[in-house]
């Protein structure tokens, strides 16, 4: 077996990574972007880009605050702008639209209040078409802004999974995380939450924290376990460029590492013992939950339609969203900038992405699933094999023993040493041309 590269490079959530996006010189017309797309089964996510505090680990597009009735000037463009997708989308009413799934993310979209998540929850259904009572509807949200009144009208207004970013239910981990949070407050919130009977449950956790070891780690887990929630994220820390622990000293990356994927075996090992099943190396779900939310976004054959400035949406050969930002100061320009936007006819930043790079996103995100990826249906999407496009990378995933030798010829699948450098692998089927953009991405 050759030496293993470093377990935690990046992780993928998405391919291209925005940082490959580039302004768009000919500014496509969405509504010739999709003239020619399948529209029957659209995913439809919402983004909200504000947060009472910004955590020290995060590099999502988001600022703290939103002063000067920034959120009713945000929800305004956001409404010009769901109505002018919806406008591209409709052109040839003859191949029909409709939305499959539906999510609100950010930032942190239950910092709304009640009466302005009631306006997000119409622009999705009165603008976009999106019907949220009869498809799956997932919110994110924080123990600080998780309150009643804002819960009870997402569970009124079709809610099926509520997603809390706890991390850890240790304060002091908290506080090193720079997410300074009382353990009675997130207990009542993950109450109030339950209270609400929204079918699904998420609880966010994150190992890898400044002063966390293997007794703490199991605290967090054994506190969120409690609420028995239906599905359970452990994520690796991450120490971005931009972000507050970006700026600080760090353990080395070796003994930072191996903590790491010790604390992820530990708790990969007991939420299994607990009834739990490994979807993806973050992803847990409570053997019998119901599935009331997208899985970790696998390979998304339909269309992708995002709305606010911190969205990407997907046709089948580009992607495209608005810039992007890590900094504060460069986040609130753009979102400046979005709130006084009147034409959203046209896509502005973005990437395009031809039969190659379809093929290594298929690749990408259905490896990364526990299940793995049955490799006929890989051949009838693209009228070849995945071993004949990627010889070099998956002889070298096998070296590694990251594949499982026992899934058979028709199936590749990750071995658990594979799960578990999922953000090794992930990046190493990135194209040589999106890794130089990548590469010259200035960071702001």
């Amino acid at each position: 077996m050759t030496n293993a590269p470093r377990p935690y490079e990046s992780y993928v959530y998405a391919y291209p990574h925005k940082t490959a996006y580039r302004p768009l010189a000919d500014r496509p017309a969405l509504r010739e972007l999709w003239a020619g797309e399948r529209k029957d089964a659209l995913s439809l996510y919402l983004h909200i880009p504000f947060c009472e505090v910004r955590c020290g680990f995060c590099n999502l597009f988001t600022r703290i605050g939103a002063p000067d009735e920034l959120t009713t000037r945000y929800l305004d463009a956001l409404d010009r702008q769901a109505t002018a997708v919806a406008d591209a989308l409709h052109a040839r009413p003859a191949t029909g639209v409709r939305f499959a799934a539906a999510a609100f993310g950010g930032g942190t979209p239950t910092f709304l209040d009640a009466g302005e998540l009631e306006r997000l929850c119409d622009i999705a259904e009165k603008r976009m078409g999106a019907d949220l009572r009869a498809v799956p509807l997932s919110v994110e949200t924080s123990p600080s802004t998780a309150t009643a009144d804002r819960l009870s009208v997402l569970a009124e207004r079709g809610a099926t999974r509520v997603s809390i970013g706890v991390q850890s239910f240790v304060e002091e981990e908290a506080k090193a995380a720079v997410r300074p949070q009382r353990r009675s407050d997130v207990e009542a919130a993950l109450g109030r939450i339950r209270d609400a009977r929204i079918p699904v449950l998420n609880i966010d956790l994150i190992y890898g924290i400044d002063g966390q070891t293997p007794e703490s780690w199991r605290l967090s887990l054994d506190a969120a376990l409690a609420w028995r929630p239906e599905e359970l994220y452990l994520y690796p820390l991450y120490a971005r460029p931009l972000t507050p622990l970006g700026r600080r000293a760090h353990p080395s990356e070796a003994g930072w590492d191996a903590q790491r994927l010790d604390l992820y075996r530990r708790g990969r090992d007991h939420l299994l013992a607990q009834g739990y099943e490994q979807v993806s190396m973050r992803m847990f779900r409570r053997s019998g939950a119901p599935r009331e939310g997208a899985d970790d976004y696998a390979c998304q054959t339909d269309g992708m339609i995002g709305l606010g400035c911190g969205a990407r949406s997907y046709t089948s050969d580009l992607h495209y969203s608005f810039d992007y930002a890590v900094g504060m100061r460069e986040i609130r320009s753009i979102i400046d900038a979005y709130t006084t936007t009147e034409d959203f006819s046209r896509a502005e930043v973005g990437r395009a992405v031809d039969a190659d790079e379809a093929r290594r996103r298929h690749l990408l995100q259905s490896l990364l699933q526990a299940e793995g990826m049955a490799v006929e249906g890989y051949r009838e999407r693209f009228g070849s094999r995945p071993a004949d496009d990627f010889p070099a990378e998956l002889d070298r995933f096998a070296d590694l023993g990251w594949l499982d030798t026992d899934a058979g010829p028709g199936l590749l699948r990750l071995s658990p040493t594979g799960l578990a450098y999922s953000d090794a692998l992930g990046p190493a089927l990135f194209s040589p041309a999106v890794r130089a953009a990548m590469a010259s991405y200035e960071a702001k």
